[in-house]
């Protein structure tokens, strides 16, 4: 009895021990990393922390689920980070139970002060906060997210548009950016006065709560992270296995979704990619113990670093493909429809939905490090300030008062192959593999029956 006794013991160690040591520092894990700055004296154990990324995430789930009631006081509120909101999304459900309701239980911080400043060309010139906000006054003003005058689903423009105007450009325009310039936010001093972490350290651990995968994310298959977002596997998500789900360090988020989302069909690997490339340049920081780091180092950080950008990239230009294609296969129902006489009401909803998911991951793309130049302005021009109508008109422009400029709309055909067009540049500029709903095989068909091989759009 002894004996079985004493091997009982050795096993619950050996299973504790092996445990903390991939809580700690498992190679799969992202972090806990030790505490390097040096002549700190305090309690701190662990120099991660990137709570007010997770917890703008909650708020941006929060914004997206608000949209449909048209609330505008309420959507502002989640845009500025007030206080006291309660969690509307994600929050627990049967099966999934999650740890927090309050956004302040995970941490502060808001959309509005971390919005893409720069013009976007899409949606009339106006700046980030100004398209956003303009999309959410929209949205209050017909009383939900769905306006069939204009074809605009307003859930699907703002959140698609906000992930990467606050997400991707926060994560690889400013803390994989400017703070990795050599003289900002030091790694041999502290990120800022009183910090336990040091100024790389912290940058590049925002980084990573602004890309939304959970810590443990590389314990997971792809699938099994793509449940997790969709509440659909709490063993997978539950990672220390107190039986709920930390929405800081065990939930799945924005571009990280994506990412497992195209992953699971076998062609690619981005949400690995990217989540193995964080751990690799974190313990590169880690490793400097506090000094800022020397060229080798700096090199390899930078490495880490592209991987990051360009995989991110990749997923916003995999979100236009797919949308792209869903779009087209939209245009040719309500086609089907249309010469038949047909009711075109739920075809017509289901192809503004897409065309809005399209729009908001086309904007959100622009966001990104470099200035897309002559691809942005192809994308834009073919998929349109709005989508074409029923009624052979389309948005074209905003004017000084906010109030959307109509004209004719170019025509279903020429439409349907700028969709096709549009997955051709995305696999042409980006280098796409997934390539979800690919129509690309349609292209030369479509083209010819309408003359000739270039649309009125050139490319």
């Amino acid at each position: 009895m002894k004996k079985i006794l004493l091997i009982a013991t050795a096993l619950v160690f050996s299973f504790s021990f092996s445990k903390s040591f991939a809580d700690g520092h498992g190679p799969e894990i992202y972090g806990p990393y030790p505490i390097t700055l040096k002549g700190y004296d305090g309690d701190k154990t662990n120099s991660v922390k990137y709570t007010g990324q997770m917890a703008r995430q909650v708020l941006h789930d929060s914004l997206k689920k608000l949209v449909k009631t048209g609330d505008l006081d309420k959507m502002m509120a989640y845009y500025n980070g007030e206080d006291g909101l309660e969690i509307i999304a994600p929050k627990s459900k049967d099966g999934f139970p999650v740890m927090q309701t309050m956004v302040s239980e995970i941490g502060s911080g808001n959309l509005s002060g971390k919005m893409y400043k720069g013009a976007i060309p899409g949606w009339g010139g106006l700046s980030g906060p100004e398209a956003l906000e303009h999309m959410m006054q929209k949205a209050s003003e017909i009383g939900g997210d769905f306006d069939p005058a204009t074809g605009f689903d307003y859930t699907q423009l703002i959140s698609k548009f906000a992930m990467g105007a606050v997400f991707y450009n926060q994560g690889v325009n400013n803390y994989l950016g400017k703070k990795m310039e050599i003289g900002q936010k030091e790694n041999r001093k502290p990120y800022k006065e009183g910090a336990y972490y040091t100024g790389k350290e912290h940058s590049w651990d925002e980084a990573f709560g602004y890309w939304g995968a959970p810590a443990h994310s590389l314990t997971l298959t792809a699938e099994q992270n793509y449940n997790v977002a969709k509440m659909k596997d709490l063993a997978a998500a539950d990672y220390n296995g107190d039986g709920v789900v930390d929405l800081y360090s065990e939930m799945l988020f924005a571009h990280a979704y994506y990412a497992s989302s195209y992953d699971k069909g076998g062609k690619t690997n981005y949400l690995a990619t990217v989540n193995q490339a964080f751990i690799d340049g974190r313990k590169v920081i880690r490793d400097a113990g506090g000094r800022n780091l020397n060229f080798s180092e700096r090199t390899e950080m930078l490495a880490a670093r592209d991987t990051i950008r360009e995989n991110w990239q990749k997923v916003i230009a995999e979100s236009v493909f797919k949308y792209a294609g869903s779009t087209y296969k939209d245009i040719v129902a309500l086609e089907t429809i249309m010469e038949a006489n047909g009711d075109t009401t739920d075809a017509f909803r289901k192809y503004a939905k897409h065309w809005g998911e399209l729009k908001g991951f086309a904007l959100a793309l622009q966001c990104g490090p470099e200035d897309l130049g002559e691809t942005a302005e192809k994308m834009n021009r073919m998929m349109g300030f709005g989508p074409v109508l029923l009624n052979a008109s389309q948005v074209v422009g905003v004017d000084s008062n906010g109030n959307f400029i109509k004209d004719q709309a170019q025509d279903w055909g020429e439409f349907k192959l700028h969709m096709i067009k549009i997955q051709k540049l995305m696999v042409d500029e980006f280098g796409v593999t997934a390539r979800n709903n690919d129509q690309l095989a349609a292209m030369e068909e479509l083209a010819s029956t309408m003359g000739s091989a270039d649309s009125a759009e050139n490319d």
